[in-house]
């Protein structure tokens, strides 16, 4: 059975309540629970987290264990070269992925630190890109 985890950064624990034009209207752990439904044969972790170095703990955690790693660094994909440099120096692979499309949205977002190191990004397909993504590692 193939572990993946979703890692979410910060503001994401607040999906279904924020912004909702932007992020949907379904909380992450709702969201959560579909996919585990639709992927029994994956064992799937999730953690969030609004604090950038328990983000790079966790990549550090499981970035040799696990088969994938769907990383959503929400506004840390644009600001942490240490983020970045987690996801070059562990071994497995990274699938980043942002629920709105960055490119049109503001400048800044239009700059990860993320992307290099990542096996591939995935973005503005609203929820679904984390379904994607976990496609990706099957």
């Amino acid at each position: 059975m193939k572990k993946i985890i979703i890692i979410n950064g910060p503001n994401l624990n607040l999906l279904g309540k924020r912004e909702p034009d932007v992020y949907g209207a379904t909380s992450f752990e709702d969201y959560f629970s579909k996919l585990q439904m639709t992927y029994k044969d994956v064992q799937l972790a999730y953690f969030q987290s609004n604090i950038e170095g328990e983000l790079i703990d966790k990549l550090q955690e499981v970035g040799f264990s696990y088969d994938g790693i769907i990383l959503n660094a929400a506004a840390y994909t644009h600001t942490s070269v240490g983020i970045g440099d987690a996801v070059k120096a562990i071994e497995t692979p990274v699938v980043e992925v942002h629920i709105s499309n960055t490119f049109a949205r503001e400048d800044f977002r239009h700059v990860s630190y993320i992307s290099a190191a990542a096996k591939g990004v995935i973005l503005g397909f609203g929820l679904k890109s984390y379904d994607l993504a976990i496609r990706s590692f099957l």
